[in-house]
């Protein structure tokens, strides 16, 4: 079998080596250098603020600003303000940079303090450049702005679009106008006319080669469904012998994706329907976050934490900690952390939720149950790597077993770590879960933000949280 499996890619592409494609865009070079900027416009900024005090570059200082380039690289990447550099709202794009440029600080500012070398740094010239580097990443952005929009103008891609369909107009939404040279389809005009602007249709694809030729069109984006491969293939061979680029585009709206992004498998593309948007940088920064505002949340209630545990201990019987299986990360087994709350420690095939007035609570139970204080022990579940600070909330396996034959996509929930804090429960969707809505509910705001992660969104989450815990009358 593993011979037979061996000689495929051989047979299949008739040669001695395996086909490969490469990952990229196809955006101007400019543009292109102008995003990877950002990270060093905060190391200048760095040097720029020490030179301005009187303070030479020294190796501490060197060493800070390839620290910094290092940690805000990843960040600033996966800032969605850099998604095809689209104009957004001054405001909203000044709050996305203060929160990205907060969370490298927030890195520093812990590493400094853990390795004990914060001291070496001047406060003054550290001050300066926290308030400074924001302004001048902003200002960066308003230039990167700018001359997307000249490239645009003065030498983007004058372009065709093949495929009158939901596809195509997505991708016409997409691409600067000013280079629009038409749709092109299989179907006849008149067909075709039911559905676009006749002003936008340029023709039948029969005819596109030698329109391309004519009107010197320098892309062709081919978004039809795989069902025309066979004529797909035919006309990407006439349109060889045009000097335009071309681009297939698959209808990937047709699936209702997680995390939908192309891939690269050893060389070969792929498109991730269902995934985890924790991989690569990604995964490195979450758990660096974690790890980092855990220490600080844990330097800080340790003495709290201390005081709660004699509290339950000389006011009801039983254990300090209670201890309840739920599923983490891919389905897989822990045990969750808790201050007992309740004269009961349930954790079998019937869970009982916590209701309004539950007898079972115990009177410090409530207090701690309110203030959300008899969670703090699951710090420990995220130092231990089992759980986040942000994620899904996990419940207990017997209502696991239950809800995922009710709710379609129930576990999808499972592909990041659970979270002491959610996107859901932020959003009103705390407490108890006394209806299968309720739940079906819940697990959407969950996968929502499987889709829609980013540094930030956990930042948001936390804070919000904060401000939630105080008046949530939901926590019972």
């Amino acid at each position: 079998m593993s011979a037979a499996l061996d000689s495929v890619p051989n047979r299949v592409t008739g040669a001695g080596k395996q086909s490969r494609v490469r990952f990229g865009n196809v955006e101007p070079a400019a543009v292109a250098l102008l995003k990877q900027l950002d990270p060093l416009i905060a190391v200048i900024s760095l040097f720029a603020c020490a030179l301005s005090y009187g303070q030479p570059l020294s190796d501490t200082t060197l060493g800070a600003g390839l620290l910094t380039f290092l940690i805000a690289s990843p960040i600033f990447a996966r800032s969605p303000r850099h998604s095809g550099v689209t104009g957004s709202r001054l405001a909203t794009t000044y709050s996305r940079i203060l929160v990205e440029w907060s969370l490298v600080v927030a890195i520093l500012l812990f590493l400094g303090f853990a390795f004990k070398v914060s001291a070496t740094f001047s406060r003054l010239v550290m001050l300066s450049w926290f308030v400074a580097t924001p302004v001048a990443l902003f200002v960066a952005h308003g230039l990167r702005l700018r001359a997307h929009s000249m490239l645009a103008t003065n030498s983007g891609p004058r372009y065709i679009i093949v495929g009158a369909n939901n596809v195509g107009f997505e991708l016409f939404r997409r691409l600067p106008q000013t280079g629009f040279l038409g749709f092109f389809d299989f179907r006849s005009a008149d067909r075709v006319s039911l559905v676009i602007d006749p002003d936008k249709l340029a023709g039948h694809c029969r005819d596109i080669a030698s329109y391309a030729r004519t009107h010197g069109a320098t892309a062709i984006y081919i978004a039809l469904p795989l069902s025309n491969v066979p004529r797909i293939g035919e006309m990407i061979r006439e349109l060889r012998d045009t000097t335009a680029s071309i681009y297939f585009l698959p209808d990937v709206f047709a699936f209702d994706m997680i995390q939908g992004r192309l891939v690269d498998l050893n060389g070969m593309p792929a498109i991730s329907v269902c995934d985890t948007p924790f991989h690569g940088m990604d995964a490195v920064i979450k758990r660096a976050m974690d790890v980092a505002l855990t220490g600080l949340a844990l330097l800080v209630a340790a003495p709290v934490m201390a005081a709660i545990a004699i509290a339950v201990k000389i006011t009801s019987r039983g254990p300090v900690l209670f201890r309840q299986r739920r599923y983490g990360l891919n389905g897989e087994q822990i045990n969750v952390y808790k201050f007992r709350s309740m004269t009961v420690c349930e954790d079998g095939a019937v869970v009982t939720q916590a209701k309004r007035n539950d007898m079972r609570i115990t009177p410090l139970g409530k207090f701690l149950r309110r203030t959300s204080l008899d969670e703090l022990p699951q710090l420990l579940n995220v130092l231990q790597g089992k759980m986040s600070l942000v994620g899904p909330r996990p419940h207990a396996i017997a209502h696991n077993e239950m809800y995922r034959k009710l709710i379609s996509g129930y576990m999808i929930r499972h592909k990041v770590r659970p979270g002491i804090t959610g996107w859901a429960q932020v959003n009103g969707l705390r407490g108890e879960t006394d209806t299968v809505e309720k739940m079906r509910a819940r697990v959407r705001f969950d996968i929502d933000y499987l889709n829609n992660w980013s540094p930030w969104m956990d930042l948001k989450i936390l804070l919000r949280t904060v401000m939630l815990v105080v008046r949530d009358e939901k926590a019972y």
